[in-house]
C-alpha cells in the first residue's frame, strides 16, 4: 500500500487588487497576480528558493523533487508543510536522499520563467525514458482540449503575469494550474498527479508556455506521451522531444497547430475536401 505523506493546504490569495491609471486618467480598481517566495527545505537542508503564485505550494513542492529526480517515489516523502509566514516550505523524507550534495554541485540553469534548474544528470538519463506508442491523439481530441482550455476560467484572464498548465485526458482536464513560472506549474501537476496516484502514460499535457528543454524533459519524465502549447520551441527542445520520441504540438490556438515530432501518435482527421 502506497504511503501518503502528511500536507499542508496552505493555498494563497491568488489575486491583489491595486489601483491603476488608464490612458484617460481614471483610476481603475486593478486585479494583480501574486508573487511569493518559498524556499524548498528538505530535512532541514535549504534546496532552492522559488518565486510563485502560492496557488498549489505542496504539490509544487513535491513536483520539484520528483521532476529534479531529488526523490523517486512518492512514498519517500513523510510531510510537506508549507509556513507562509516564513516564507517556506519544509520537506521531511522516510529515509534521507543519497548524494543530495554531490547532485545539487551539478546543475543546469535552464530558460524556465524565474528560476529553473535541472540537477544531476537529467540530461543524460534522457535516453532511457520510454513512451508508449500504442496511444493515439485524434485532429478532433487536440482541437476540443483547446476548446476547453479556452473557456477554462483562469487568473491570465483576470490578472495576466501567469503561465498555465493542464493535465488532461482526452479532451477532459484533470489538472489545470497557474504560476508565474511555467516549470513552477508543471511541477506543481507532477506532484499533485503523484500525490493523487495518476498515471500519464495516455496523457495529454498543455503549456501556454514555450517549448524547452525542460519543458520537454519534464513531460517525459512524468511518462506523458502528448506535449502540446500555444506557443513556439526551442532548438533543444526539438532536438530532446526528437530524441524521446515525444508527440509535440506547438503554436495550437483553435483550429491551428504545428506537429513537431511524434507523428506517428497524431491522427489527422479526413475532411469531405481530402477526400474530393
Amino acid at each position: 500500500m502506497s504511503l501518503r505523506p502528511r500536507i499542508t493546504h496552505a493555498t494563497r490569495p491568488l489575486t491583489f487588487e491595486v489601483e491603476a491609471l488608464n490612458e484617460r486618467g481614471e483610476v481603475l480598481p486593478t486585479p494583480i497576480a501574486g508573487e511569493h517566495p518559498l524556499t524548498l527545505y528538505v530535512d532541514k537542508r535549504e534546496i532552492v528558493t522559488l518565486m510563485t503564485l502560492g496557488q498549489a505550494p505542496e504539490a509544487l513542492a513535491i513536483g520539484y523533487l520528483r521532476n529534479q529526480r531529488l526523490v523517486q517515489s512518492i512514498d519517500q516523502i513523510a510531510e510537506v508543510q508549507v509556513d507562509w509566514e516564513t516564507d517556506a516550505v519544509a520537506v521531511t523524507t522516510r529515509t534521507a536522499i543519497e548524494g543530495l550534495d554531490a547532485r545539487m554541485e551539478k546543475r543546469t540553469v535552464t530558460t524556465g520563467c524565474g528560476q529553473g534548474t535541472v540537477f544531476g544528470d537529467l540530461m543524460e538519463e534522457v535516453d532511457s525514458i520510454r513512451l508508449r506508442e500504442d496511444v493515439k491523439l485524434e485532429e478532433e481530441t487536440l482541437y476540443d482540449l483547446l476548446d476547453a482550455v479556452r473557456r477554462h476560467e483562469t487568473i491570465y484572464k483576470s490578472a495576466g503575469a501567469v503561465h498555465g498548465c493542464a493535465l488532461a485526458n482526452g479532451a477532459d482536464i484533470l489538472y489545470f494550474v497557474e504560476d508565474v513560472g511555467r516549470h513552477n506549474a508543471v511541477d506543481a501537476i507532477a506532484g499533485q498527479m503523484w500525490l493523487d496516484n495518476v498515471d500519464g502514460s495516455d496523457k495529454i499535457f498543455y503549456t501556454t508556455g514555450r517549448l524547452t528543454s525542460e519543458m520537454v524533459i519534464k513531460a517525459a519524465q512524468m511518462g506523458i506521451p502528448f506535449l502540446v502549447s500555444r506557443s513556439g520551441l526551442t532548438h533543444m527542445g526539438y532536438q530532446i522531444a526528437s530524441r524521446v520520441g515525444i508527440t509535440m504540438i506547438g503554436r495550437a490556438v483553435n483550429k491551428h497547430y504545428l506537429l513537431f515530432t511524434g507523428r506517428q501518435r497524431f491522427v489527422k482527421s479526413v475532411s469531405p475536401t481530402m477526400l474530393a
